[in-house]
């Protein structure tokens, strides 16, 4: 017998690749943080002698989920400024909270509290777009978790740094620590166009080639930014950032409520990826996203909760079941979006986007052992038919038992394995305290 450091039997196992298929009654073989094999519950007892055996029998595993887009920190924002306008709410209420309170405590701070809910709810895998990214790395290396920290570039001063020569000189001492690290990558992350100007943005393109990094932009998030492009640089953003060089495989374009024919020709064919952000999107008005549409055409399209000030939750899985419901609508069409098509949205389609893909994103053999285990035990997701539906149309974040990052068990039994969940309560009760009497 093979000797191995973990075998999980499961009631089902969705590998998400390939597409479609539910494994009935299998185990999941792991070792030194990898997936070995994927096989039936009696070969695997008889193949392997593992160190540690375990058995959810009401249990589905899936890959661990990845949310391809999200401001961890402004969790500490979250029904700080609700039922506003993105416009209002950005420039009335959350830049000039962010101008007050935001320094590095408060980053650090919130990441955490970010990344507690995130796992709980069986997030492996999170990008960040947020000031004093130094902290969200670190954050994120002593929590166990994966993650995409996007430097934030802009033409104005903010409480990192006072332009984008420091911006990228921070930026790019951070990737240069984390270069080669198993589960932090650092990326560019020029805000949007209307906060980033031509030649900053030429800038990010020469950086991002040069190192081979990944590239997140907000971009057609409203109407009115397009329309602004539109007066102000003749084109629409998408054709103005096509003309810079900025779009290409490594760039993330996060929001795109606001696409025509053009700008999904223009994603085809620079083969830029797209992450989906819909209950930020329904809660600030800003617009709907194409998904079917961009699907169709070929687009790859990941997910992502935003920040918690404009979505007011972290939960992937009700994100992705927000997805598909809209995608059905949007799409005038009950199949758009399926429940398979859902959870690899919220997966695979993530770490594609990421650049990740030949590592995490479905359960395979020689990938890394990212994963998470969801009881579907409870009445109200009884009767079991088909557990990808439930999945994605029962509210079941709550009933991720475990999570599992290269192997390691982050989330055991719904307890947190890695982090002190009443220091960050605490910590989170002194900001509340702080910022209701500032």
């Amino acid at each position: 017998m093979i000797a191995i450091d973990l075998l999980i039997h499961a009631r089902w196992i969705i590998p998400v690749e390939p597409a479609g298929q539910v494994l009935d009654h299998y185990a999941i073989a792991i070792d030194q943080g990898a997936i070995l094999a994927l096989l039936p519950q009696h070969e695997a007892d008889a193949r392997y002698q593992a160190a540690r055996v375990l058995r959810l029998d009401d249990h589905v595993l899936l890959p661990g989920l990845i949310n391809a887009h999200g401001h961890a920190a402004m969790t500490l924002l979250r029904g700080f400024a609700d039922d506003k306008p993105l416009e209002d709410w950005l420039n009335n209420h959350i830049w000039p909270a962010e101008k007050r309170w935001v320094d590095a405590a408060f980053v650090r701070d919130g990441t955490e509290l970010a990344m507690a809910e995130m796992i709980r709810s069986g997030t492996t895998c999170f990008s960040d777009m947020y000031f004093f990214p130094e902290q969200i790395a670190a954050a994120a290396d002593v929590a166990g978790m994966r993650c995409q920290a996007a430097f934030p570039i802009l033409d104005f001063p903010t409480a990192w740094g006072d332009g984008p020569p420091a911006y990228l000189r921070h930026g790019l001492a951070l990737e240069e620590r984390y270069s080669g690290h198993p589960r932090v990558r650092v990326a560019l992350g020029p805000h949007a166009p209307y906060t980033v100007s031509d030649h900053w943005m030429e800038r990010v393109v020469a950086l991002a080639q040069e190192r081979s990094m990944p590239i997140q932009i907000h971009l057609h998030e409203t109407a009115h930014e397009v329309h602004a492009s539109l007066q102000q640089h003749g084109v629409r953003p998408m054709q103005r950032l096509m003309r810079l060089g900025l779009l290409g495989p490594a760039t993330q374009c996060v929001h795109m409520t606001q696409l025509d024919d053009g700008d999904i020709a223009l994603l085809q064919q620079s083969g830029a990826h797209v992450v989906h952000c819909p209950e930020s999107n329904l809660k600030l008005a800003s617009g709907f996203c194409p998904v079917h549409r961009l699907m169709q055409n070929g687009v790859n399209v990941a997910l992502g909760t935003d920040g918690g000030a404009s979505n007011n939750d972290l939960d992937m899985f009700g994100e992705l079941r927000t997805a598909a419901l809209l995608a059905k609508a949007v799409g005038n069409d009950a199949a758009a979006l399926d429940a398979h098509a859902a959870l690899r949205m919220a997966t695979l389609n993530g770490a594609k986007a990421l650049g990740i893909d030949a590592q995490v994103g479905s359960l395979q053999a020689g990938k890394r052992a990212d994963l998470i285990a969801v009881a579907l035990d409870d009445l109200a997701q009884q009767p079991v038919y088909h557990p990808a539906s439930q999945l994605a149309y029962t509210a079941v974040g709550h009933r991720v038992t475990h999570v599992w990052v290269d192997g390691a068990c982050l989330l055991q039994d719904r307890v947190l394995q890695m982090m002190d969940e009443q220091a960050i309560r605490n910590r989170t009760l002194h900001w509340r305290q702080q910022m209701a009497h500032g």
